[in-house]
């Protein structure tokens, strides 16, 4: 009797053993097998403004030049979504960019939020407008990223983890625009300055949101600075009347040089 008892309890260890070396094997499978690349959101993203886009990918403007193409192109992954795309906001994102997440994605990096906020209007205002229609057009947009935004990232991240569980997920940032201090012909000084505060509300509400989601953010501030417009070493295209679209977007360098570092080391 004793002797029967013992038997049931050793087959039950080792039921449970087997049980549990299985489930560690299912996991390290699966956290080997999500090793493919998505890369989702806006023309920072895509590339607009480093020139050498791919044809079939329309008013989308995506870039071999754009960061998500020179990591591709360096670590080579099991498979690559290039999904970002022009002019996307964080509905365009959910509604027509997560196609290529699955289980099997190891990393999914995005820029989103610009477009949200306005920024193309902001930019034109700023341009055309006296100093305080483009303070008026700023607070404008600073209450929106303040009030709406948080909520419209926590629907794309959350989105994303759904569909991508396994995945290193890097929401990428925006740079300060303008290199403050110097003589530079163009916007006032005080607009730069101001323009510059919005970004930093920008980045820090991408930052927030992407902490309360397990989201790595990647703050480009840092690379580029002494590459912002009115440096000297511009990494963005300051306004340009023959291509309005390119204006105020990362040139080949800043995708380069400022992009792709910040995406490396958070991957």
């Amino acid at each position: 009797m004793r002797r029967s008892r013992f038997m049931v309890f050793v087959s039950s260890l080792l039921l449970a053993l087997g049980a549990t070396l299985a489930g560690a094997a299912t996991a390290q499978a699966s956290g080997t097998a999500a090793t493919g690349y998505v890369a989702l959101g806006d023309s920072y993203s895509a590339g607009v403004g480093s020139g050498s886009y791919i044809s079939s990918s329309g008013d989308c403007k995506r870039s071999t030049k754009a960061y998500p193409y020179l990591w591709n192109a360096a670590h080579a992954p099991s498979s690559f979504t290039f999904a970002a795309c022009s002019g996307a906001t964080t509905d365009d994102v959910l509604a027509g960019q997560l196609g290529g997440l699955s289980s099997s994605t190891g990393l999914v990096s995005i820029s989103i939020g610009g477009n949200d906020a306005g920024f193309a209007d902001v930019m034109t205002t700023c341009v055309l407008g006296s100093d305080s229609t483009c303070l008026s057009r700023i607070d404008t947009a600073r209450a929106y990223v303040t009030s709406t935004l948080p909520g419209k990232l926590d629907n794309v991240f959350s989105a994303i983890h759904s569909r991508a569980p396994n995945a290193r997920v890097v929401a990428i940032g925006y740079p300060r625009f303008y290199e403050l201090g110097n003589f530079c012909i163009g916007l006032s000084g005080t607009k730069r300055s101001a323009i510059n505060d919005a970004a930093d509300l920008l980045d820090s509400t991408i930052a927030q949101r992407a902490a309360a989601h397990g989201v790595v953010f990647g703050d480009v501030r840092t690379t580029f600075s002494g590459h912002e417009i009115c440096s000297g070493s511009s990494w963005l295209h300051s306004l340009n009347w023959l291509n309005i679209g390119e204006s105020y977007h990362p040139t080949a360098s800043g995708q380069s040089g400022g992009y792709l570092p910040v995406l490396t080391a958070a991957a």
